[in-house]
């Protein structure tokens, strides 16, 4: 599970057999969520996160939106095996 970014406790990650559409997995604790971020970020699931967590969460996401989705590219669009 390649990690992405970890600020505040909360861990932005991709599983390595992900698949589109492009999304993110973020957790904290036992806490987990996850949103999609092709257009909007869009919460598809949480699962024990605290609301402050997920608006911190989506937050964070939009700044780094731009970057999550060409670190997806590189990893699932370029035929590489990471």
């Amino acid at each position: 599970m390649p990690t992405l970014l970890i600020l505040f406790g909360l861990r932005f990650y991709f599983y390595l057999n992900d698949h589109e559409p492009i999304h993110i997995h973020v957790e904290k604790g036992d806490g987990e969520a996850k949103f999609e971020i092709v257009n909007d970020v869009k919460l598809i699931y949480n699962h024990g996160l605290k609301p402050k967590d997920l608006k911190l969460a989506e937050s964070i996401i939009e700044e780094n939106k731009e970057n999550f989705m060409s670190e997806w590219k590189r990893l699932f669009e370029n035929g590489n095996d990471n």
